[in-house]
């Protein structure tokens, strides 16, 4: 038997929520989304979880928040000993090279650029939903 999971999503539009929760309700896995709307709430809320040694599964990360930016996110969570090895997808609505690239810098474990159409998200997160708690093996903690 699998164990219920909780993925963190950092997203500060009321839109793209809905949208994630929705695609996590339609999708067949035994799930949690707890939502954080900035990146200092983001933070508060891994900081805390990790010294419960209970973070997340998975962290999606908008990178265009209000206050603390998305980017500045991933590096606190990479620089953090008790959260570094946490899983962190970005989803966000740039598609610039760069942002790309400063986000893999970072050690993001992958970047998706969020599709313009409503139904085109759902479909991403559900795909991603049955790719990451399906078939991704993550290393021991």
């Amino acid at each position: 038997m699998t164990r219920s999971r909780e993925v963190l999503l950092v997203e500060d539009n009321p839109g793209d929520v809905r949208l994630v929760r929705e695609a996590f309700a339609e999708a067949d896995g035994d799930h949690t989304l707890r939502v954080a709307t900035t990146g200092e709430e983001a933070l508060a809320v891994l900081e805390r979880r990790a010294d419960e040694d209970s973070a997340p599964d998975l962290v999606l990360l908008d990178l265009n928040l209000p206050g603390t930016s998305g980017e500045t996110v991933l590096e606190r969570i990479r620089s953090s000993p008790a959260l570094q090895r946490l899983p962190v997808i970005v989803l966000s609505s740039s598609d610039a090279d760069e942002d790309v690239e400063s986000c893999y810098r970072a050690a993001a474990n992958a970047y998706l650029a969020k599709p313009i159409a409503p139904d085109d998200l759902v479909s991403m997160i559900k795909s991603l939903e049955e790719f990451w708690f399906g078939h991704v093996r993550l290393p021991p903690q």
